[in-house]
């Protein structure tokens, strides 16, 4: 095959999995009318334009609700190119919320040193959340690839042990007294609110940006993606063509955690500016699985689908204004996923059917 005809397959097949994607998202918007009708108890068409405008009001409509989208989507985007790197590598990295919060709690614990000038105060934040999440993905990627243990398994202990101990540094050591939080960072700690510090819009979402187009070139144009997409596609061909399967299964483990990691320093760096005490998972890790299931872990269809996420999460609270609970946007965002779930298990089973048939000829 031309190098030609291959990367028009490419295109071909990346066309084909975001067509399914935005057919997901529509057929998941026409299902959840239903749900509308019977909480309202009013028509087909009344209960869509209800839906609808409260969806674009609640996330779109004003620059408010603008901004707000794009804050919301901001930690999407990174823990949806975190889970995206996994996925290429055929790995289910659950631990990025765990991975997150460790990002969160290295950030705060920088953030709190006095005398450091703002452009290096806010390097070292990121660069400790990026340390901090890689090191906290790492071990399960080591414990999978050297011991065969579960990733899932290992992940979500993992993100156990992130929150206990965030909470302990956040309660303990750190704790701002009648409060459930630590003392606020420095301020050379803070990315900038470009916009004015009443709206939370930071420069975060510039590094969210550069860091998908980074992703993309490590993924398509490097030696590692390849080796990284070689892995995830087929484990024994890509070890006897000279590829460390171990090797790659550590690496894109901490490049995922690395990216998670990041993620949460700019969270606290831009958003939170201190550590809160956690009675549950911030869900930013979970929410960037349905981020990156609906992009089908392509880098820059990641940022469309956190700000798709965003904007469902926050225009979550608007519907409750127009008589629609809160719930269906998450029912929403559940029969997307249901759709995009089908929609890998009917290709699996083409492909067995495929490789059956090659064996009977």
């Amino acid at each position: 095959m031309s190098k030609a005809k291959a990367m028009d397959k490419k295109y071909i097949n990346t066309i084909k999995e975001f067509s399914m994607s935005i057919l997901s998202i529509v057929v998941a918007l026409f299902i959840s009318i239903f749900f509308v009708m019977w909480a309202l108890d009013s028509g087909f068409i009344s209960s869509a334009e209800t839906l609808f405008s409260s969806i674009w009001q609640g996330s779109f409509g004003s620059s408010r609700q603008l901004i707000e989208t794009f804050v919301f989507a901001t930690p999407l985007i990174f823990t949806g190119l975190a889970h995206a790197v996994a996925f290429k590598t055929g790995l289910f990295n659950i631990g990025v919320e765990g991975q997150f919060i460790i990002g969160m709690l290295s950030a705060e614990l920088l953030g709190l040193i006095p005398g450091i000038p703002k452009p290096l105060h806010i390097i070292i934040i990121m660069a400790g959340g990026t340390l901090g999440g890689a090191l906290w993905a790492a071990i399960p990627g080591y414990l999978k690839a050297k011991l065969g243990t579960n990733e899932v398994v290992n992940t979500i202990m993992m993100n156990f042990i992130a929150m206990s101990l965030s909470n302990y540094f956040t309660m303990g050591p750190f704790h701002k007294p009648s409060s459930a939080s630590t003392y606020p960072i420095q301020e050379s700690a803070m990315l900038t609110r470009f916009l004015g510090e009443t709206n939370r819009l930071n420069t975060g979402i510039f590094v969210a940006i550069i860091l998908v187009i980074l992703v993309y070139i490590l993924l398509w144009k490097t030696t590692i993606g390849y080796e990284i997409r070689a892995v995830g596609i087929n484990p024994s061909a890509a070890e006897y063509g000279g590829i460390d399967i171990k090797k790659n299964i550590i690496l894109a483990m901490a490049i995922s955690g690395a990216i998670a990691g990041l993620g949460g320093a700019i969270h606290i760096a831009g958003v939170q500016h201190q550590n809160m005490q956690l009675f549950g998972f911030p869900n930013y890790g979970m929410d960037g699985i349905s981020v990156a299931l609906v992009a089908k872990s392509n880098p820059i269809g990641v940022i469309f689908s956190a700000i798709l996420f965003g904007a469902l999460n926050l225009s979550s609270g608007t519907l409750m204004l127009f008589g629609i609970p809160k719930t269906i946007s998450y029912i929403i965002q559940g029969i997307v996923i249901l759709f995009i779930a089908a929609g890998y298990i009917f290709k699996l089973i083409g492909e067995k059917r495929k490789k059956e048939a090659t064996v009977n000829e």
